[in-house]
């Protein structure tokens, strides 16, 4: 046991702030969804434990992703980077087929069938992340260069465009606004020159005109986007979703109205409660306190990720725990955001909390992967 729990160990080594956190998360993430999900007859197919039991089980598969990655090492992983890259694509592209399926407005699934689908936008966050750390890295961990070449960060632009575009034909265009963070915190993290940023805020604020002028979005999506700028408008229509959410926080007070006793969540007021909007169980049942305490637990993970990426030994490891950093803290802030109105609704999971196969197995593996840049870090670090 000694042996096991010495310093220079595995078990020493790992983040047990990060991984306890993380647990937190989901663990009290459960407990949401079961809150949302337990009295909903149309979803949990008359089965009150339908959603907790799937939800567990979710978190034990996406715990053991983490375990054997952190057992493979990230390292090791470099080297199948190219076929995890194409795998993603070629998942994405399956979604554009028959095989792809609508939910929630978005054609972005794939049904496995027993009531499992697969969403491969998830992934394709975490081959973006690996496919850029790999090429802007290869030249400066070799000792080659002190920071990557302008023709190095074009070439992983176009890898990560890729993906990105396929995902708009979808459209979901949630996940896009995450891969476009993803990729700015990238080029930070690897110390291209800041005129890519630049260039990129310029060209993503030109897109996103273009996307609006040329009619790209579909009428869900600009119904979203008119709610948000204005949020009186049509209460029982396009602003329902925000607007009961706001109920449902506001009405939770201080300490709130206690697990699994919340009149909006109970009454069912709040659409995609277990997904998109589980942030508003939190604000209803658990109050200011207890969604404040999730927000905190959401900043720890946030900030040993950050110390791992600033300790990491080389740039391959700094450019993948903060391209994580840069996933989770956008798609958090996007999520609790639009639940209270000072973001426009995107269909993005709270990482860790919400409900959902792929998002939980892509957030875990995300953990698997900070924790083997922890563990294989020089002992200088």
């Amino acid at each position: 046991m000694g042996k096991v729990f010495a310093r220079d160990s595995l078990l020493w080594r790992l983040d047990w702030i990060l991984l306890g956190s993380a647990l937190v998360l989901s663990a009290v993430g459960t407990l949401l969804v079961y809150s949302a999900t337990r009295g909903r007859t149309e979803l949990n197919h008359g089965d009150r434990y339908y959603f907790l039991l799937r939800n567990v089980l979710n978190v034990g598969i996406g715990f053991a992703l983490a375990v054997a990655v952190v057992a493979v090492g990230h390292r090791r992983l470099r080297g199948a980077v190219p076929v995890l890259y194409i795998t993603s694509v070629v998942l994405l592209l399956a979604v554009l087929t028959p095989l792809g399926s609508t939910i929630n407005g978005a054609h972005a699934w794939i049904v496995i069938g027993g009531g499992f689908s697969l969403q491969p936008s998830e992934f394709a966050k975490i081959t973006i992340i690996l496919g850029m750390a790999v090429l802007l890295a290869t030249k400066v961990d070799a000792g080659d260069r002190k920071h990557p070449d302008h023709r190095t960060v074009m070439q992983a632009l176009a890898l990560s465009a890729v993906p990105m575009a396929v995902i708009m034909l979808m459209p979901d265009m949630g996940s896009v606004m995450v891969m476009v963070v993803i990729v700015l915190g990238i080029l930070l993290a690897s110390g291209a020159s800041n005129r890519w940023v630049v260039g990129l805020i310029a060209a993503g604020g030109l897109g996103a005109t273009l996307i609006w002028k040329l009619g790209v979005l579909d009428q869900y999506q600009i119904d979203r986007f008119a709610a948000f700028a204005n949020p009186a408008l049509d209460p029982s229509g396009v602003g329902y979703n925000t607007n009961q959410a706001r109920i449902a926080i506001g009405s939770g007070g201080l300490l709130g109205k206690g697990l699994f006793h919340g009149s909006q969540t109970s009454g069912q007021f709040v659409p995609e409660q277990q997904t998109d909007f589980v942030f508003t169980v939190a604000g209803e049942e658990l109050g200011f306190v207890g969604a404040g305490a999730l927000i905190l637990l959401i900043g720890v993970v946030l900030w040993r990720a950050c110390r791992i990426a600033r300790n990491a030994g080389d740039l391959y490891s700094t450019i993948v725990a903060a391209g994580i950093v840069a996933w989770f803290a956008f798609q958090a802030f996007e999520n609790i955001g639009m639940t209270l109105g000072i973001m426009p609704v995107a269909g993005l999971p709270l990482p860790f909390v919400s409900y959902g196969g792929s998002s939980m197995f892509a957030v875990w593996i995300a953990v698997g992967l900070l924790q083997s840049i922890q563990v294989k870090k020089p002992v200088s670090a």
